[in-house]
């Protein structure tokens, strides 16, 4: 049976993607973005999707639900930003930490990035994991890289996971997968040759090895591109052309380094091709960029579903 979970900051659905595959039914999503809403909708028209701000948010009606899960804005603790964390009007760990007091889930997972770990947050996520525990639960937070569970792309993350004592005892984080991820050529060769382009299988060899990090702005920068000088430079080195995104896959005589489409950024972040975006390219390669690549999700997500059912066992039984 299907384990009930709501989602916040859902964006275009990684997350909740993966956790589906995991076996959780989402009763509630919540995202201010139209666009990234739009995509959820389309996608999942049986979802019941909440636009709107998070902090105007209740979840009390949720309460006892199996999963609250969410990813949280990553610009208060980006090492791309200034690292204000709490005095960051957009940290929404304390929103997350309010609705679970709310509807006191089984367990709950929120993902961030990797600047999370550094030194000046000791103190603010040993905050997080002690409001967690006053309100019953074990909690910990662990950094998981996307390249281990398959995904094309290093993509370190933060994963926080907290569980009720009873099922806490049964969690354990997912391991590494021993196959390596495809290259970046393996994983979109077959994108790149879509038009016909006769340099497609020149360019596989030497997009060689999987994809830095992809990066996915924010309102407040220009167009869309593959992030900083450093990650360019990483993507010219794959053969790509990192100053933005193309509308199509190269024409039959293109000569240079191709761009990648929204539908290789998104093969690049873990989602299967079905999985449509909406909004224009800017807005569609901006969701697919702050995503949580689905297969980690997954991957988290059987673990913390693993732990719940073995928790409810001798419930059963008492019963």
């Amino acid at each position: 049976m299907p384990l009930s979970s709501i989602e916040i900051c859902a964006g275009a659905g990684g997350q909740a993607l993966g956790l589906e595959q995991a076996g959780f039914e989402h009763v509630s999503l919540v995202e201010i973005e139209p666009p990234a809403c739009e995509t959820l909708r389309f996608n999942r028209p049986q979802w019941h999707v909440t636009q709107g701000d998070v902090r105007h948010y209740q979840a009390d009606r949720w309460r006892g639900v199996a999963l609250l899960a969410g990813g949280v804005p990553c610009p208060p603790f980006s090492k791309a930003g200034k690292q204000l964390g709490i005095d960051d009007e957009r940290d929404l760990f304390p929103e997350a930490i309010r609705l679970v007091s709310e509807c006191l889930p089984e367990a709950v997972m929120l993902e961030n990035v990797r600047g999370l770990l550094d030194a000046v947050f000791d103190d603010y996520r040993k905050s997080i994991v002690e409001s967690l525990q006053k309100l019953g639960y074990v909690a910990e937070w662990r950094l998981l890289h996307a390249s281990d569970y398959g995904v094309p792309q290093l993509r370190p993350r933060v994963v926080f996971v907290a569980l009720k004592k009873d099922a806490a005892a049964y969690f354990s984080w997912p391991e590494a997968q021993s196959k390596r991820p495809p290259t970046v050529g393996d994983a979109l060769v077959d994108l790149m040759q879509a038009d016909g382009w006769h340099g497609a299988e020149q360019w596989r060899q030497q997009a060689n090895e999987i994809a830095p990090t992809l990066v996915g702005g924010s309102k407040k920068h220009g167009g869309p591109d593959l992030g900083p000088t450093r990650a360019k430079k990483a993507w010219a080195a794959l053969g790509v052309d990192g100053m933005g995104i193309a509308n199509a896959a190269p024409e039959p005589g293109f000569v240079g380094m191709p761009r990648l489409t929204v539908r290789m950024a998104a093969r690049i972040q873990g989602f299967p091709d079905h999985w449509q975006f909406s909004g224009k390219k800017t807005a569609a390669y901006r969701q697919i960029g702050n995503a949580f690549p689905p297969p980690v999700a997954c991957a988290v997500g059987e673990k913390i579903r693993i732990a719940l059912n073995a928790a409810a066992k001798p419930k059963l039984k008492r019963a």
